[in-house]
């Protein structure tokens, strides 16, 4: 049976209904991560829980050490990840309160520690990212989602900034013109670290606003938190249909 792992984004710092068995310490080649990984049951499976921003919510997408997260992970057992982030919505069909689970992603970001194959090596390691979110993954995610008759996007652009800053309306029109469908700032480089470690990965992404420029009224963090709480029942619920299904 897989062991299915969990990164917590904004608004899932823990995850209600987790029945902790161990709290895991992990030391890593690249530092700590971001809190202790959680293990225990959910909804009757093995799962590994990780708070990406830490417990509370305290370290900054920029700041964030994902290299230690995923080797972390790798260590303690994952067999496969669902990351899940809140996300800006950029595209027509993205409006607050909807889940997406993206196809794609691009990546804005800077200055943030990419790969673990950059020391000591014995050869240039180049892992094929043309579909950067696992098949399988995003399949059982849509069709939890299909059965909570929530709404959602089986597709999406997801496009990954710095932060923590959130963007200019000229940024999120430039994305558009890119193709971007929604706006996070964790999706990477957490996604193409999972692939060189072999981790099936995919992203249940919750729209909490409509991205900059998008919108009359300005982006607040309580107009954020709000969707948010709105949302988290919905995601335990899909969480525990994607986890049912192995």
């Amino acid at each position: 049976m897989t062991v299915h792992a969990i990164i917590g984004g904004t608004g899932l710092t823990q995850l209600d209904g987790l029945h902790i068995e161990t709290e895991l310490s992990l030391q890593t080649p690249y530092g700590s991560p971001s809190a202790a990984i959680l293990r225990g049951e959910y909804a009757g499976r093995t799962v590994l829980f990780l708070a990406r921003h830490g417990q509370p919510h305290r370290i900054a997408p920029h700041q964030v050490n994902y290299r230690a997260n995923l080797w972390a992970l790798k260590q303690a057992g994952a067999q496969a990840i669902v990351a899940v982030n809140a996300v800006g919505g950029i595209a027509q069909g993205m409006p607050a309160g909807h889940f997406c689970v993206p196809r794609q992603i691009i990546d804005y970001t800077y200055g943030r520690a990419q790969t673990f194959f950059e020391d000591e090596l014995q050869q240039v390691t180049h892992i094929d990212f043309t579909e950067p979110y696992d098949a399988g993954l995003r399949a059982m995610l849509i069709a939890a989602l299909r059965s909570e008759r929530v709404g959602f996007s089986d597709y999406g652009v997801y496009g990954c900034t710095q932060g923590p800053r959130l963007e200019t309306a000229a940024e999120i029109q430039r994305m558009e013109r890119d193709g971007c469908d929604v706006v996070g700032m964790t999706g990477m480089p957490e996604a193409a670290l999972a692939r060189e470690l072999a981790l099936p990965y995919a992203c249940l992404a919750l729209v909490v606003n409509p991205a900059a420029g998008k919108s009359s009224a300005p982006i607040t963090m309580e107009g954020i938190e709000r969707v948010l709480e709105q949302g988290m029942g919905s995601i335990r619920s899909v969480l525990a249909r994607v986890l049912a299904i192995n």
